[in-house]
């Protein structure tokens, strides 16, 4: 990727708001699943790099879709040789659960937007200083709405993305506490609803989720 189309993904990510996270789909129906959520306007979706045949599922995905209609990264990387093995299998950015410098270098390196996990102000002053792009702040669930709103408070140049429990009840605290973004999994990417083959769920839940960060944002 160019400095360009990276900066491009990562204005997406934030302009969408909402991060889609598909954990431990079958490859088969991962396609599906996208398509269900970018019609429900979730238009950024993160794969988890400990989904089985990660790296053909992403291929398949990037393939499929052009970029415009949807914004493919991982998650769940935790080292610099899984980095570049998403990066070269077609993920346009990465998402990890905690702060590995070496998967930022390897991002920048490949012009690939990177999302380090964080929880204190220290570890987010120290990945953005490395390079992430975006810090995602895990587990959201045992943190909290206020503590996004009081990490941003001395330290409102980091972009935070709140994930791990962020559900149709708490996003847009979430957002009006000042995320940039929210990643979301289980809340949106429902698996009982995707063993059943009823997409619809997903694009329903999608729309609802982009509304209520639209709705957080212009209030």
């Amino acid at each position: 990727m160019t400095n360009s189309s990276k900066q491009t993904a990562h204005a997406r990510i934030v302009e969408n708001g909402v991060v889609g996270i598909v954990r431990g789909v079958n490859p088969d129906r991962t396609i599906e699943v996208v398509d269900a959520l970018v019609e429900g306007g979730v238009d950024t979706v993160e794969i988890t790099a400990d989904t089985a045949g990660v790296l053909d599922t992403l291929g398949a995905v990037a393939s499929t879709f052009d970029r415009s209609e949807a914004l493919v990264g991982a998650g769940t990387v935790l080292d610099s040789e899984t980095a570049r093995a998403v990066l070269l299998a077609g993920a346009s950015f990465v998402v990890t659960p905690s702060f590995d410098p070496g998967v930022v270098e390897t991002c920048n390196r490949y012009g690939a937007v990177v999302a380090p996990g964080v929880q204190t102000p220290t570890e987010a002053v120290r990945a953005h200083e490395a390079g992430a792009d975006l810090l995602k702040i895990f587990p959201a669930s045992s943190l909290g709405p206020d503590y996004v709103r009081s990490l941003g408070g001395p330290l409102p140049q980091l972009p935070l993305v709140p994930t791990g429990g962020v559900s149709l009840d708490n996003v847009e605290a979430y957002v009006e506490a000042g995320a940039a973004a929210v990643g979301v999994g289980s809340s949106l990417v429902d698996s009982e609803a995707i063993a059943a083959g009823a997409y619809d769920v997903l694009t329903e839940r999608a729309e609802r989720f982009r509304a209520a960060v639209d709705r957080a944002r212009t209030e």
